[in-house]
């Protein structure tokens, strides 16, 4: 699960974290004891052919694909790395071997993206005064990254908040010259202010220009941590590597560095000034002006590495039976990248998403082994895609939707499996289908999920809006109705949320994120059944999954093409 940090660096992860608390909680499951839960539903049961084809769902298959995937022998699947390509090439052969028929481009499995990459090189300096600043641990340096080498110097001016507003009636500016200075500001505001005028004075744009506009070379910007996201979270991500879409536009304009640093900085950065960073934030929380030049020296020589590369994503078809209908397609999707080797460490993936691409993988060879003959093959057909570049902002799955292997107009719906690993704490009874009050969709997956004894957990948290934070969004955007399947451990809670806190806390996006011997496989096994009954209802019905009309999402899926290869 990627890291939504154009907003913040709150991660879907961490976001699927505190669903899981909500779910496990003893409100939540008072709350699913009363009509929400859906398990006894007399009317809801499954065919015999429905019960045949989950039984193919193979739990060995999750457990090697996963194992496989996460080993170091993949180097944690990077985009645009080595690794990744060897994912790629893996699960293209396992596509192949399955029988499945290539969905990619020019009679292949894959679909080549080309990525461009950044990563600050660790030959980087910044000095403020006789203090040295080390990256990561001080500094951060904010993208997009636009040049391998960024030198400047300047004296250091700290402007407060920054804020130049009359409907405030403040000017942290005045009386500063701030032509060539490398400027500091602080994040946050003061006690006492109207949020909605300060949100406005504060907009990124509207400070931006009001202090580059003044001929600053570079900003520094302080107080960035909070109890929730505290300074280490954020260095832990955005000291990484970056990864975009090549084709995506660059900057019409370069900007100049933009600096994050830690309060430990701070603090060395004001040391011997009139007062210390402590003093001077507890001074401008109470709304007193305290910008002033701290008559100190800031250089940056800051050195970056730029570079281009490609990934793939790997699609697989299961053709359908219907001489029309298999012109129409259910999608099974799942991210395989993780974030390969960074910094010297492999980060390999395991829970997110290894475990998610077993899932769809083990779902390919339940399809091509229970309906071995084209005859007797869903309605529709399957496609089975495995996308890279999600860590990086879904760029896989946005890249497939833009240049789509298959007609888009003619995508049914797209299951997805993307998590934090929840599914293996043990035996799955609870099931979260985010987006299933948005469509059609919900009607099929509370079916089958009261046919298989499971209970429909509504979104604990739907504030949090965890539907448009993994690769299915890219389809929803396009008009494709989608869910994303999350399981729940039955059993006391009281043993599972530590765990997950735990977790996160240890191997969440980090180089521990590896299969541990306790994890119970029946779980991953039980979703997949679930999303494999739910998709082949989808295949078999006589239209296409509809958007329910109170749905903002609703809107026809758009018609776009297929690039070369189907």
């Amino acid at each position: 699960m990627h890291s939504i940090f154009r907003n913040n660096v709150q991660s879907r992860g961490f976001l699927s974290a505190i669903l899981l608390v909500a779910l496990l909680s003893s409100s939540a499951l008072a709350w699913q004891s009363g009509a929400t839960a859906t398990a006894t539903k007399p009317a809801a049961t499954l065919t015999s052919p429905e019960r045949k084809a989950a039984d193919r769902v193979k739990l060995e298959t999750i457990r090697q694909v996963t194992t496989t995937l996460s080993s170091n022998e993949f180097e944690g699947r990077g985009t645009g790395q080595p690794g990744a390509d060897k994912a790629a090439r893996y699960l293209a052969d396992r596509f192949a071997k399955l029988g499945l028929k290539p969905g990619g481009e020019n009679g292949t499995y894959l679909q080549s993206i080309k990525f461009k990459s950044a990563q600050v090189l660790p030959e980087s300096s910044v000095k403020v005064g006789e203090v040295d600043l080390k990256h990561g641990e001080d500094y951060l340096l904010v993208p997009p990254y636009t040049s391998e080498q960024v030198n400047q110097t300047g004296g250091v001016v700290f402007i407060g908040y920054g804020v130049v507003s009359q409907e405030l009636k403040r000017d942290d500016l005045a009386g500063l010259e701030l032509k060539d200075k490398v400027v500091i500001v602080l994040n946050g505001q003061p006690d006492g202010v109207d949020a909605t005028a300060w949100r406005r004075a504060t907009n990124p744009q509207t400070r931006g220009m009001s202090i580059f506009g003044r001929g600053a070379a570079a900003m520094i910007v302080a107080n960035v941590g909070t109890p929730r996201q505290p300074y280490s979270t954020v260095a832990n991500y955005l000291s990484r590597r970056r990864v975009n879409l090549a084709s995506a536009p660059a900057p019409p304009f370069t900007i100049p560095p933009i600096l994050l640093a830690s309060d430990g900085a701070m603090e060395k950065i004001f040391a011997g000034s009139a007062m210390t960073y402590a003093q001077t934030q507890d001074k401008a929380k109470t709304g007193e002006m305290v910008s002033r030049d701290l008559g100190k020296t800031a250089t940056l020589a800051l050195r970056l590495k730029l570079a281009e590369s490609t990934s793939d994503n790997v699609v697989g078809i299961l053709e359908g039976s219907d001489a029309k209908l298999k012109e129409e397609a259910v999608v099974y999707s799942a991210h395989y990248d993780a974030y390969g080797i960074d910094g010297g460490r492999i980060y390999p993936g395991a829970a997110d998403n290894a475990l998610g691409t077993a899932t769809i993988t083990a779902l390919a060879e339940a399809f091509t082994k229970a309906f071995p003959k084209p005859a007797s093959r869903p309605r529709r057909s399957i496609i089975f895609l495995a996308v890279t570049g999600e860590e990086y902002g879904l760029l896989g799955a946005e890249h497939w939707v833009g240049h789509p292997t298959w007609p888009l107009e003619k995508v049914a719906a797209d299951i997805n499996f993307d998590g934090i690993g929840t599914e293996v704490y043990g035996p799955v009874k609870r099931i979260v289908g985010f987006g299933a009050e948005h469509s059609d969709l919900g009607t099929v997956f509370e079916e089958v999920s009261a046919a298989t004894g499971n209970i429909v957990t509504p979104d604990p948290l739907p504030e949090e809006n965890a539907f448009v934070r993994s690769d299915h969004y890219a389809f929803v955007k396009k008009g494709v109705p989608a869910l994303m399947l999350m399981g729940g451990p039955e059993g006391d809670p009281s043993v599972w949320i530590p765990r997950m806190k735990k977790w996160m806390e240890t191997d969440y996006h980090s180089p521990s994120d590896t299969v541990k011997p306790d994890w119970n496989w029946t779980g991953p096994q039980t979703l997949a059944k679930v999303g494999m009954i739910i998709g082949l209802r989808v295949a078999n019905a006589d239209a296409m999954p509809a958007w329910r009309q109170s749905s903002p999402f609703n809107k026809p899926r758009i018609s776009a093409k297929p690039t070369t290869g189907n």
